[in-house]
């Protein structure tokens, strides 16, 4: 018979292996002078550029004045740029510069880094079998958060 153990449930793991990921990136980028807040940003906004702040801040999980705060930082540094959304006089889109370009490439190269560190020892056969459910589990997710929001 077998015992539950919290520590082996999915959610406990996932979440485990999110927070150990996070911490190990932040120690790859202390190099960049980057906060966590700073490179989350940056990574979103380049997978989403115009995305308004009202989307940053629910990506990151934070109240709207803590993006405005942050993106003033980041906009004063010169790494990101604030425009006019032209079908939303009320809204601001959000933009990655020239200057964010190098960081974001060194990002991408402590992101690599980090992927193989992780998934070292996993076949790539997992590799995708493991993806392919969390994709799934993802959709299935967001397919919800849609059904309670109506």
């Amino acid at each position: 018979m077998s015992h539950y153990k919290p520590e082996q449930s999915l959610g406990f793991v996932l979440n485990d292996v999110a927070r150990l990921m996070r911490r190990n990136f932040n120690r790859r980028v202390l190099d960049l002078d980057l906060t966590q807040a700073q490179w989350q940003a940056l990574a979103h906004i380049s997978r989403n550029q115009g995305m308004k702040q009202s989307q940053l801040a629910d990506i990151l999980e934070v109240q709207p004045i803590s993006v405005g705060r942050l993106i003033d930082r980041m906009e004063t540094s010169g790494w990101i740029e604030r425009r006019p959304d032209p079908t939303d006089r009320r809204a601001i889109n959000l933009y990655l510069t020239e200057k964010a370009e190098p960081i974001l490439t060194k990002m991408q190269k402590h992101g690599t880094a980090l992927r193989m560190q992780a998934l070292n020892g996993i076949p790539e056969e997992e590799r995708e079998i493991m993806l392919r459910a969390l994709l799934t589990m993802r959709k299935n997710l967001i397919g919800e958060e849609g059904q309670n929001n109506e």
